[in-house]
This record gives C-alpha cells, structure tokens and sequence, in this order.
C-alpha cells in the first residue's frame, strides 16, 4: 500500500477506496498513543492493522478515531474499525454522531445519490457505533494524545458537520475536504521542487461559498506549517495553495452561476464548464497527462462538484 512518513510521528497510508492513492488515513504517534483521522470504507481495516503492525503497535494503542466529516468515503470504516480497536473513541462533530450511532438514515442518503448497487459493493454494511464510545467535536475540543493537543475546529462550507483537527506539536492541520482536493497524479516536477495542484469540493448537499471561504481563512489564520487532505496527504507551500483554492472556488461558483438558467440542460452544462475550466488550469500548471487520463481521474468530482452547485443554486439564500 502506499505509505509515507512525515515528520513529527505523522503517516499517510492509502485507504484502500476505489482505487490507489484517491483517499488516505492519517495516523498520528506521540509516545506510543495513536489518532487515527478518517477512515475510507471497511476495505480500509488491512491497511489500517498493517499499519499498526509496521510501527510496532497494537490495537489497543489507537485512542481516537477523528472523522472531519460523516461521507462515507472518510467515516464508511469507522464502526469496523472502533469493532477491532477496543480503546479508541469515535471523534465527530456533533451533527454527525447520531448518525454514527445509528447510520441508517446516512446510508439511505448515499443510497439516494449513488443506488443500492454501488453503496453495496463500495461501502458494504456501515456498523452502527456504542453512543458511549462517541465523542462531539464541539468547536476549541481539545484532544490529548501522549504529549500533544490535537484542536477540533468547525469549518462548515463543504458539510455542516465538518472539523478540522489542529496539530500543535507540528503546526500542521488534518482538513478532511475543507482544503480542497490534491491528488498526486497532477504533481509536477521532482526532488525538492514539487509543485501540487488544489481544487476545491463543491459536493452536495452542504456546499457553501461563503462558509467555504470563511473556514479556509480560519484555517490560514493558524499559519499551519502544511495541510494533511484526505485527498491526498501532505500539501505544503499552503500560502500560495489558500490563493489557488479560494481563486478556483471563485471560478466554479461563476460557472454555476452562467449556467443557473439552463433548465434541464443545466447539470450537464456546470459539469463541462467546470471541466474545461480544471483542464486549462491544469495545463497552466503543467501537467502533461493525456485529457483522457485526467478526466478518469477527477470523474467522481466533477459529477458531484457540478451537483453540489446546482444544489447550492437552488437553495442558496
């Protein structure tokens, strides 16, 4: 599986969701005490195990299984792995615990959006979790894990029930979605001279501009030393990436907002501007891969970016 170690006893290991390095589990050390952020499906739970195994550790040193939000594709695992980790505590922000206890009405949702076929064979049963092994990320919630805090934050604007999870031993902070999406495929250059591309979420039901915007300020008023996504892993220079998510945020906003009278033609209208749009930009960046390639790569998010637009037309105000 794909592994890699950053300072500060931080490791990125690749979920197992769907396919190579889309969705990555953090995992968090300090003098032998383990936070896990996020959790992909239950296909997670080997790499999840491995991972333990190849730092030494066993499953009664996860203390906290933090999940920045309730979509399936970073807390599908949660109740498998709160099963196999006997000390951990479910971290979540308090809209979404209830439906960790009792994950039905979170399954019919998926179910709405993607159908019984795909939730079945890609998230398989979702385990409902103990109440009392359920924390509420309340905004300031202050986590102790060995030696270190570890500050949940509410950042709503992709989900009204997300947290960011502020490391104070690194300066670093764990952004769920709420710093967009990096996928390392569209990397450009080598060694010490990495240039990663963002792109921001926009997909249903939450979606928010405004509260996007003002999370991602938030978010740069810790001057965080990096940014660890779910999608995927470290992304450094954060200054010049906050710039590129709020610009290309703007832009996908104005497409929505060109199109909001398109009537039945407008879902298939957002998703071209939005893709002609991201291509360009990638381009600009350099990224030399076939068209083919990156549309393959980015075709879960441009489907549901574009639905979280026209979603956000519609109730917006």
């Amino acid at each position: 599986m794909d592994w890699r170690t950053y300072q500060h006893g931080i490791h990125a290991f690749d979920a197992g969701y769907v396919r190579p390095i889309l969705a990555a589990i953090h995992l968090i050390v300090d003098d032998g005490r383990v936070a896990l952020v996020d959790t992909g499906s239950n296909d997670s739970l080997p790499n999840v195990l491995t991972a333990l195994d190849q730092l030494g550790l066993g499953r009664d040193a996860v203390d906290y299984i933090i999940l920045s939000h309730i979509h399936l594709d970073h807390a599908g695992g949660a109740g498998t792995l709160m099963r196999e980790l006997p000390k951990a505590k479910l971290v979540v922000h308090p809209r979404g615990s209830r439906h960790m206890a009792e994950p039905s009405r979170l399954v019919a949702g998926v179910t709405a959006v993607y159908g019984q076929a795909y939730v079945d064979t890609v998230y398989g049963d979702i385990l409902p979790i103990p109440a009392e092994r359920i924390v509420d990320a309340h905004d300031g919630l202050v986590l102790k894990l060995g030696g270190r805090e570890l500050v949940c934050i509410d950042t709503p604007g992709h989900a009204k029930h997300h947290i960011c999870v502020v490391d104070r031993e690194s300066g670093a902070i764990f952004t769920g979605d709420m710093f967009g999406l990096s996928y390392r495929e569209f990397d450009v250059g080598d060694g010490g001279d990495v240039r990663q591309f963002i792109l921001p979420t926009t997909s249903p039901t939450q979606f928010d501009p405004v509260e996007m915007h003002a999370s991602i300020d938030r978010l740069m008023r810790f001057a965080p030393t990096a940014m660890y996504l779910t999608h995927y892993a470290q992304v450094h220079d954060v200054p010049a990436q906050a710039e590129a998510l709020r610009r290309r945020l703007d832009r996908l906003v104005a497409i929505a907002e060109q199109h909001a009278a398109a009537g039945e033609g407008r879902h298939a209208a957002i998703k071209a501007g939005i893709t002609a749009y991201l291509l360009s930009e990638l381009r600009a960046h350099g990224c030399t891969l076939p068209e083919a390639e990156i549309i393959e790569v980015l075709a879960t998010d441009l489907e549901l970016n574009a639905q979280g637009l026209a979603y956000w037309l519609d109730h917006r105000g």
